[in-house]
């Protein structure tokens, strides 16, 4: 779901969810009533809701104009099997932030005292934004490596620019030179017929001598080539075996104790989850069953004698301060299950210290493994590429050898050829001969420099190709580079984002709730990245005037519930959950006065489309005439 608006009149239909038999419930906007909360919270995806305990089948309906969700529930092997199409599909950041019941995490955390940067910041996928930053760098590198590239080009276009200009300067001298020696030829030409038997056989031999040194010049360009091949396979295989000298053999053995360890590791926090998931549901049991607000509980606690010994809420909590244990049924002091609620509490919390040391084991052994895989891989990728790269410098020596041989071979036909010729033109002694050979001579000269130039503009059109990417990739660079910066400071600017927002609205509800004795409560960014926390400051005011430091320990129940409520909706707002949640719940109020919680319920009906609150009669009193009001279920 993405659009939380909900037009027309939202009706909600109910069955067998915790202590409702059936109801259907109609109400604009805010409206106040506990009994179907948690209802509201399973139509929205949430699993923190119970089947009526003598029901196999509930389900819960929420239709607001032409928009239809519903959610089934059906007992299975002794467990709940849920189906439909609820308003989220995943609804841990609305349990987190916007179903603010009095068990809710957020609520709790301050007066737990638990890491509120943790909780903040559990909705962002930190895993996916750091494998996003090492792709993004990657990328980043890669365009960084293509640009020095074309830095290089750039400098070879200059020496190609500079060569073509020269070639084509000497192409014009050897074109005259050429067209020169050709008249000369041509005016003498009639006049000498007995010197072209001669002529003839010298041109012959010079178009051999063309040939040969064409052959020539063609061997020596390749045997260039190989040699500069040769040495550089050479540079790179001097650097590949210092490169695997400084690598270490695989350790097998090391690898696989460090995989049992994980293996180990893993098990053991698959038991601590267990062990913290049933302390969870201990603790929040006993707290709504302390509290008198867990209806199957009571239903179950109910003999039917109800009318005679008051109801079952007044059976468990009593003005002596002792409850009726739902486990044996005995008399106990109150304050003995809140000592028991708090040991495991302090449990739960050791539990999360002993899990986080695992994790932090977990992935200090994967890096170490990941160490290992990447230095046995990379060893085996240079030795596969040492042995590649010995047999091409075997192929490329035997090249070599191959072309001084024929190199040798013909430097002797061009030297042979041209005391050949020079006979011929020393016998004649003609000059009409010794044209002939300067023209050919400048025949083979104009063509090698014309190959030349084809080569250079070639080149230079392939480099002028490459140069015009550059504006693409300065582009793409700056674009990568927007996300790289993006993706770092988001968790900085969540965080951020966080802080600001409890502190504006901190400053607010205090003001608006009239909290005379505490002068601010703000919470501080320390530390960097994920190694960072946020502290909790409360600084009071006492009669005197003088202002002081406290702790949150000696603040009132009223106090720590107001600041755990803005909390969560400083993590309500920061992460956009009015955007998807078209609800905020919120239930047992009970330690802030009538005014207070009016004022309070004023405020978070600013910041979201549907405030629904459960409040006791009195209560719901002190608000508005305007919000419309459930009084039956």
């Amino acid at each position: 779901m993405t659009d939380s608006t909900f037009e027309g009149t939202i009706k909600v239909d109910v069955e067998n969810i915790g202590g409702i038999d059936e109801t259907t419930v109609r109400f604009r906007n805010a409206t106040n009533r506990t009994s179907f909360l948690r209802a509201l919270m399973a139509v929205h995806g949430s699993d923190r809701v119970s089947l009526k305990a003598d029901a196999d089948t509930g389900y819960v309906r929420l239709t607001a104009g032409d928009q239809t969700y519903e959610r089934q529930f059906q007992r299975e092997n002794g467990r709940v099997v849920t189906s439909g199409d609820p308003i989220l599909s995943e609804a841990e950041t609305a349990d987190l932030f916007a179903f603010l019941l009095e068990s809710n995490e957020a609520r709790r955390a301050v007066e737990r005292g638990d890491d509120l940067r943790d909780l903040i910041m559990r909705p962002v996928d930190t895993g996916a934004i750091e494998a996003e930053i090492e792709d993004l760098s990657a990328t980043k590198a890669e365009i960084d490596e293509e640009l020095d590239a074309l830095d290089g080009l750039e400098r070879r276009r200059t020496e190609l620019e500079r060569r073509r200009t020269e070639l084509q300067e000497q192409i014009e001298q050897t074109e005259a030179e050429l067209r020169e020696e050709r008249t000369e030829i041509e005016a003498a030409d009639a006049d000498l017929d007995e010197t072209r038997a001669a002529k003839a056989d010298l041109e012959r031999k010079l178009d051999e001598l063309w040939e040969a040194r064409a052959d020539l010049e063609d061997v020596e360009y390749d045997l260039e080539t190989e040699r500069e091949g040769l040495a550089s396979l050479r540079e790179e295989q001097s650097e590949l075996e210092a490169e695997l000298e400084s690598l270490p053999e695989a350790d097998s053995a090391e690898l696989e104790r460090i995989e049992d360890r994980l293996d180990a590791l893993r098990d053991r926090k698959q038991s601590i989850t267990a062990d913290l998931n049933q302390l969870q549901n201990i603790i929040q049991f006993n707290e709504e069953a302390l509290a008198g607000t867990d209806s199957e509980l009571l239903a179950a606690l109910d003999d039917g004698t109800s009318e005679e010994k008051g109801s079952v809420t007044d059976r468990l909590v009593t003005e002596s301060e002792t409850v009726v244990c739902w486990t044996c049924g005995s008399t106990v002091e109150e304050r003995r299950v809140e000592e028991t609620l708090d040991q495991l509490r302090s449990l739960r919390q050791r539990k999360l210290g002993d899990r986080n040391e695992v994790d932090d084991e977990i992935q200090q052994l994967q890096d170490e493994r990941d160490d290992l895989q990447a230095q046995r891989s990379r060893r085996k990728e240079v030795e596969r590429t040492l042995r590649e790269r010995e047999r091409e410098i075997e192929r490329r020596q035997q090249a070599i050898d191959e072309l001084e041989t024929r190199r040798e071979r013909l430097a002797e036909q061009v030297e042979e050829l041209e005391a050949t010729a020079e006979e011929l033109r020393l016998e004649e002694g003609s000059e009409l001969l010794e044209r002939h050979r300067a023209v050919n001579e400048l025949e083979f000269e104009l063509e090698r420099l014309q190959e030349d130039l084809a080569d250079v503009e070639a080149e230079l059109d392939e480099v002028e190709s490459r140069l015009s990417e550059r504006d693409d990739l300065e582009v793409r660079r700056d674009e990568v580079r927007e996300q790289l910066q993006e993706r770092r400071q988001r968790v900085q600017r969540l965080e951020q984002e966080a802080v600001e927002a409890f502190n504006t609205h901190m400053e607010a509800v205090l003001d608006r709730l009239g909290y005379a004795n505490v002068e601010r409560v703000w919470v501080e960014r320390t530390g960097n990245g994920t190694d960072g926390g946020f502290d909790l400051h409360v600084v009071r005011e006492s009669e005197s005037g003088t202002v002081y430091e406290d702790t949150v320990d000696h603040l009132s129940e009223s106090e720590r519930e107001v600041i755990g409520l803005t909390f969560a909706l400083a993590g309500y707002l920061v992460h956009g959950v009015h955007e998807t949640v078209p609800f905020m719940l919120l239930d047992s109020l009970e330690a802030l006065d009538s005014e207070r919680i009016a004022d309070l319920v004023e405020y978070m009906n600013e910041y979201t489309e549907n405030v629904v609150v459960a409040l006791l009669p009195e209560d719901a009193q002190a608000l508005a005439d305007s919000h419309e009001r459930v009084t039956g279920i």
